[in-house]
């Protein structure tokens, strides 16, 4: 059964709406902690350099062939392959694979969401030191309460979803990411006021580029992949919401610097915070995971200000931290579980408050699983054996869908673009809202990128990781 007709869709009220929305759907826990510790650990200001390449000459051509997608049919991922695609059979693999992607990356990606608000309650509650001590972690997240706070986050987050695009996921993104952009800007102000907080600066910005080699370009590429939603559905869902007047080109620009904005504003709130704490730092030391610096580093050195501010005031340093990563989270989970709203309402014909209690009925059982794999339960502990290593159910959901297919995602839109719906026809849709696109060096250029050196970077970095994530080796 069929929905509606695509002329009765919902549709952002503005152009800012869609951009803050989709600004939102990129700016996550990756940007605030992943980013700043990436480009620490992967040659400060010269990954910082290949990251901005990345995002603008390599990132932003998938972001306009995912929003050319979604409003030329003004359908969720599965509706939009299997249209432009004639009804092929094989093309709607990448369809389903686009949904059932940021269905599962929502499940893992609750979970987190809910320590931090776990993290940020107690902060509140004056226990800023209990955070900081050994076991505290796996203490928390093997408690009832964890089920609490996520009932908790679900009812905000499908709550968003329900008010709609224009009431809903727009007012949010219009209300919370400028509030995300406040914290940001006034904790970066407070932490470079701080003590050797410029060593943390320059180590961060001035580039060494002896130090760019082959890991720093595939960590660089991968960070600018994940963090600007590429791969997920989201950005087909959310061109399938935008008007025809609307600039493609322009409005990805926009994304991505607001993305790329955040990130970097990011860096400069971290790296001079963990300067402050110790000058000396071997930064080889910092976790590879944002989950590591958010739950066992980062309230370290929060309970360290102390020495300058007192308790009260870390505390309230702190708390501003969690919440403005909380905020982040939650706008991606909005834009996340909006794409299989999206589906159940495009193909089922669902209206959206059915489509969003079933998601949610399945999607709290899984999280639920999720967060019970520190320990609650051995057998979802040790779920599965991968490379040789135990791995738990919430790994397991992790490495398949947001280590392994996104990158082979990506790899299919382009070819899917290029080769099935045809070159002609994604430029027509470019042109839309845009007349100088056609002919310029940019359309040339993206036309180059998407043909073929694009789909080429995305299908080794998916071959890549299936080598390592599954078999325990790499090509390179």
């Amino acid at each position: 059964m069929s929905a509606s007709p695509s002329t009765s869709r919902e549709t952002f009220g503005s152009r800012l709406g869609f951009i803050l929305a989709a600004a939102g759907s990129a700016v996550g826990i990756g940007n605030l902690v992943a980013f700043p510790v990436a480009a620490t650990k992967s040659g400060g200001g010269a990954f910082l350099f290949v990251y901005a390449l990345f995002v603008f000459f390599i990132c932003l051509p998938v972001m306009m062939a995912e929003l050319a997608v979604g409003r030329k049919t003004a359908k969720d991922p599965v509706g939009a392959y299997r249209e432009l695609s004639g009804g092929s059979t094989l093309w709607r693999i990448p369809g389903w694979l686009a949904l059932i992607t940021p269905f599962m990356i929502a499940v893992f990606y609750m979970v987190v969401t809910v320590w931090v608000l776990g993290y940020l309650i107690a902060t509140l509650s004056g226990n800023l030191d209990q955070l900081t001590t050994d076991g505290y972690f796996m203490q928390f997240i093997n408690t009832k309460t964890v089920f609490g706070l996520l009932a908790v986050l679900m009812l905000v987050i499908n709550g968003i979803l329900l008010l709609g695009v224009k009431d809903g996921i727009e007012r949010a993104a219009k209300t919370l990411m400028p509030a995300l952009f406040a914290m940001l800007v006034a904790l970066v102000i407070f932490v470079l006021t701080l003590e050797n907080a410029f060593e943390g600066v320059k180590y961060y910005l001035v580039p060494d580029f002896a130090k760019i080699d082959a890991h720093v370009i595939s960590k660089a590429m991968a960070q600018a992949f994940f963090s600007l939603s590429l791969g997920m559905g989201i950005l087909i869902t959310y061109g399938s919401y935008m008007k025809k007047r609307d600039s493609i080109a322009s409005s990805s620009r926009l994304v991505a610097l607001c993305d790329t904005g955040v990130a970097f504003c990011a860096g400069l709130l971290i790296l001079p915070a963990i300067f402050h704490f110790n000058p000396e730092i071997d930064t080889s030391e910092l976790s590879d995971s944002s989950a590591g610096m958010i739950f066992f580093f980062l309230p370290k050195i929060f309970l360290a200000l102390q020495a300058n501010i007192g308790y009260v005031g870390a505390s309230i340093v702190a708390a501003l931290f969690f919440a403005l990563v909380l905020v982040a989270a939650i706008t991606s989970l909005v834009s996340i579980i909006e794409v299989p709203v999206a589906t159940l309402r495009d193909e089922a014909g669902m209206p959206r408050k059915k489509a969003i209690l079933t998601i949610a009925i399945v999607q709290f059982a899984l999280a639920i699983l999720c967060a019970m794999s520190f320990g609650m339960a051995d057998w979802l502990t040790k779920f599965v054996s991968l490379a040789g290593a135990d791995k738990s159910f919430f790994d397991l959901v992790e490495i398949v869908f947001y280590d392994t297919i996104l990158p082979l995602n990506g790899f299919l839109i382009c070819i899917f673009v290029m080769y099935r719906w045809k070159k002609a026809k994604f430029h027509a849709e470019l042109q839309e809202g845009d007349p100088a696109f056609a002919g310029s060096a940019w359309s040339k250029y993206v036309d180059f990128m998407l043909s073929s050196i694009i789909p080429a970077i995305l299908l080794f970095v998916f071959i890549n990781t299936v080598a390592l994530k599954f078999f325990g080796s790499s090509l390179f």
